[in-house]
């Protein structure tokens, strides 16, 4: 099996109890994608309803790595749930901006700022009945 020439690196914290901080060093493409939404699944299955994706070391990002933050986007929506795109590199801002994904994913300067507007939705968002 032959190793990928830009290996992907995604270390996962968790800044609160549904809240999955991943934060990604390398090329997000066609070749590193699937690892990548592995480990957003596994994060989904744990509970987690909100996501931190730190682009700060991604140097490139192709529609592959888009689709996939497209797909968490909408399934974590369903949730209720939130993803957030937290520093991307220039590059990846461009992308971003250009397909108009930023418009449809919020993007943060940082973590503190993507944490906050993770509590706006969480005050607006509506109570669940007590023993519904």
């Amino acid at each position: 099996m032959p190793i990928a020439q830009n290996p992907l690196s995604v270390e996962v914290t968790l800044p609160r109890e549904d809240v999955a901080l991943l934060t990604v060093e390398g090329y997000l493409d066609v070749d590193t994608a699937t690892e990548f939404q592995h480990h957003l699944a596994n994060q989904l299955h744990h509970g987690r309803r909100h996501f931190l994706l730190d682009l700060s070391a991604v140097p490139f990002m192709d529609s592959s790595g888009m689709n996939i933050i497209l797909r968490v986007y909408q399934e974590a929506r369903e949730l209720p749930g939130s993803v957030h795109i937290i520093s991307p590199t220039s590059a990846v801002r461009r992308i971003l901006d250009l397909t108009g994904v930023s418009i449809t994913v919020p993007v943060s300067e940082s973590v503190e700022e993507a944490l906050e507007r993770v509590d706006g939705i969480r005050e607006t968002a509506p109570q669940e009945e007590p023993g519904a």
